[in-house]
């Protein structure tokens, strides 16, 4: 069995604000450690579920987070960013059985989380997809469904589980945390982990195809920037328009070519 994992910080447990998810501040580490460290118990459970190949893809900021040296010597380690569209899940193909989500988080423009974002916090107000807010699980996990690759546990939020529960019924998710204005209240740092353990292994014993979701035929999104200078910039992609101000549209019925106008325009 072939697993792919995504992860990221800001849905890590305890993480509240932004000093603690960045490379530079004196608060990043102990985030730095717990974010390593489930998805270190994430790997650990996939390999007694059965795993024999893990593609771990670090996905936060520089996505040069976690900790080698503390995964197990199956995990081949995606750090840093080949710009392919694919973004949060570069390198997630066919041969995948399943994928696990680490660490996500609320989209942008909700209350779930006080680093809630999509993609870009400093750059963007908010993603629609079919006019549904979209999140970086959502677009992520339409990834994943172009390649056929189920996915089946969810970590972070309660609002990103909610979410990924309304998306993929089936999907095995765990809430560490929930945001109350610009704070946190989350479960014990361990127990996350030990809680992420259980969780993961449950979901890969389990029939993983009852997580394959099928894509919409077509594609309405719309970009709303905070400056309308990048949205009048970003207007210019092949086939985008300004629909407002600070909102661009663009319209597909190809999965993939949403991917490639995120990649070139935020």
């Amino acid at each position: 069995m072939k697993i792919y994992i995504s992860a990221d910080i800001e849905g890590i447990t305890g993480a509240t604000h932004w000093d603690e998810a960045t490379k530079n501040k004196p608060d990043y580490r102990e985030f730095q450690e717990q974010m390593t460290d489930e998805v270190n118990a994430a790997c650990q459970a996939a390999l007694s579920a059965g795993a024999t190949e893990i593609y771990v893809k670090d996905a936060h900021a520089t996505a040069r987070n976690i900790i080698a040296a503390r995964l197990p010597h199956e995990v081949n380690l995606i750090r840093g960013w080949s710009e392919h569209p694919f973004s949060m899940v570069q390198e997630l193909d066919e041969t995948f059985d399943a994928a696990l989500m680490i660490g996500y988080h609320s989209r942008a423009g909700s209350g779930g989380n006080p680093l809630a974002h999509t993609i870009s916090s400093r750059n963007v107000s908010k993603i629609k997809i079919n006019q549904q807010d979209a999140s970086e699980f959502l677009i992520h996990a339409y990834a994943a469904a172009l390649v056929e690759v189920p996915v089946v546990f969810l970590s972070g939020d309660e609002d990103i589980c909610a979410e990924a529960e309304a998306v993929i019924p089936n999907i095995t998710t765990l809430a560490v945390k929930k945001g109350i204005g610009a704070s946190t209240l989350s479960i014990h740092p361990q127990f996350a982990i030990e809680k992420t353990s259980k969780g993961v292994e449950q979901a890969l014993q389990g029939n993983l195809q009852l997580c394959q979701i099928e894509l919409p035929e077509f594609f309405d999104v719309e970009i709303k920037y905070k400056e309308h200078a990048n949205a009048y910039h970003a207007s210019f992609y092949p086939g985008a328009n300004l629909k407002e101000p600070h909102t661009v549209q663009y319209e597909t019925t190809d999965y993939i070519e949403v991917l490639r106008l995120l990649s070139f325009v935020i």
